[in-house]
């Protein structure tokens, strides 16, 4: 586009697109510049919506709702990117594979249909009071479908393309699952801003408008006092909160740390997400808006799922990563308790979280490893079909050469040897140097050829 007059860019992109409007199945040979646009359009996507409902949430902890606002607004672009990135693959089969499609369509499918169903719930009870309510578990159910399509579309796809490096594809595959981590955790800022919200009141300066404490009131039927602000802010049992993000936090980290297969991914991933609440808290308060307790405790259950990748009987792994993340997370929030703020959680139920992490773990790594999910099993598909690529090349140019040339058949046969002997070393080095789990399964996962050109129309 450089160079490119700007009231001519939509022509050039629709010039641009057109060809690739045909009708396929998922698992298509997709041209690397539609691949990537494709998924440069899914990463602006999830930023607007991170962005939008980061918003929404201290928005509704100040005034009352409006299907208007701003946050919704913002929230609504990333939603319309999604829904035509979605359509995209449905129609064209170009990006993902048939898994990944119905991932995509599955939860576009349910969030588009949550719209609604909140929109009804709020016109019918008024205010929502919880994050965790039916028709908001609905939205992060659908976000997460689609960004666990997403992921797998870009783990399957991304290592088919020689253009882009192993470092970018561990970049994005972890900035994905820090876009999940955050979907998942989402709900818990209920309780992140309802703690402080609570402390508002007791201090005599309630974060809160007016009309809208008056309005949660006569909604519950209460006066405006503080077992009405402490129903509104903090209406989850204590025992959710930490024992949700040791489980189901945790195990999106786990996640990560055998796909990515870097050794400090879970708590680069952590951080990330860690520094994101810390980045956005200022922007937040300077507007005016509530603020929120920062939950810090992750980046020790992230540094714990990584210390646990260290241990090298793979069995006892899930164990003692389990022991670690659980210790981490109830550490932590005793810590940031004490040092900062941290909301209303039990310490007293850390067995029944360490229990379930255990058996999520065991699954986790169970299921990545039967499907051919792991760092390893991605190295060496991307081998094979690089040695089968350069095999194919070199017949077809020894071919030429007999029919051209009098050069032997030997030359052919020790340039195959070459070309496929190195993919080879190439798998057996980032094997060892990637996951460390297993990767027997990779052959389930069914190679596609190299990247075609683009079509013509």
């Amino acid at each position: 586009m450089n160079g490119t007059p700007l009231k001519q860019i939509p022509a050039r992109l629709i010039e641009w697109a057109l060809p690739y409007w045909t009708r396929g199945e998922a698992g298509r040979q997709t041209p690397q510049d539609l691949f990537r646009v494709l998924y440069l359009g899914w990463l602006a996507a999830f930023v607007l919506k991170v962005l939008g409902s980061s918003w929404d949430v201290s928005w509704h902890f100040k005034w009352l709702r409006d299907d208007l606002a701003p946050p919704h607004l913002l929230n609504t672009v990333g939603t319309v990117i999604a829904v035509a990135l979605t359509i995209v693959h449905w129609y064209t089969g170009y990006g993902v594979d048939r898994t990944a499609s119905r991932l995509i369509v599955w939860g576009t499918g349910v969030f588009l249909i949550a719209i609604p169903l909140d929109l009804i719930n709020h016109r019918v009870n008024g205010i929502d009071i919880t994050a965790w309510s039916p028709s908001h578990a609905l939205l992060y159910i659908g976000t997460a479908l689609m960004l666990v399509g997403v992921t797998r579309g870009w783990y399957l796809g991304s290592g088919r393309y020689a253009e882009i490096t192993r470092g970018r594809r561990a970049l994005v595959l972890g900035g994905l699952f820090a876009f999940l981590l955050e979907n998942v955790h989402f709900p818990e800022l209920q309780q992140e801003y309802g703690v402080l919200e609570l402390a508002s009141w007791d201090r005599g300066q309630p974060y809160a408008e007016p009309t809208l404490l008056e309005f949660a009131a006569n909604q519950m039927g209460q006066a405006v006092d503080r077992a009405m602000v402490l129903k509104f802010s903090l209406p989850i049992p204590d025992v959710v909160y930490a024992l949700y993000a040791g489980v189901a936090g945790v195990a999106v980290l786990v996640f990560a740390r055998v796909m990515v297969g870097r050794r400090y991914t879970a708590t680069a991933i952590a951080g990330a997400y860690v520094a994101y609440r810390c980045l956005i808290w200022p922007l937040l308060v300077g507007g005016g808006f509530p603020p929120s307790a920062v939950p810090f405790f992750l980046l020790l259950a992230g540094l714990a799922v990584d210390l646990a990748f260290l241990v090298p009987i793979k069995q006892l792994r899930p164990l003692m990563g389990a022991v670690l993340a659980t210790a981490g997370v109830y550490g932590g929030l005793l810590a940031q308790d004490r040092v900062l703020e941290a909301p209303p959680y039990a310490p007293q139920a850390w067995p029944v979280a360490l229990a379930a992490l255990v058996v999520v773990w065991y699954a986790v790594e169970w299921f990545t490893g039967r499907r051919g999910l792991t760092a390893a099993a991605a190295e060496d598909r991307i081998a094979m079909e690089t040695r089968t690529a350069e095999t194919e090349g070199t017949a077809e140019h020894g071919t030429s050469r007999d029919a051209g040339s009098d050069a032997g058949p030997e030359a052919a046969s020790g340039a195959a040897s070459g070309a496929a002997s190195a993919p080879t070393a190439v798998s057996e080095t980032a094997s060892g140097a990637g996951s460390e789990t297993g990767s027997g399964a990779a052959s389930e996962v069914t190679p596609a050829p190299a990247a075609v050109s683009k079509p013509r129309p």
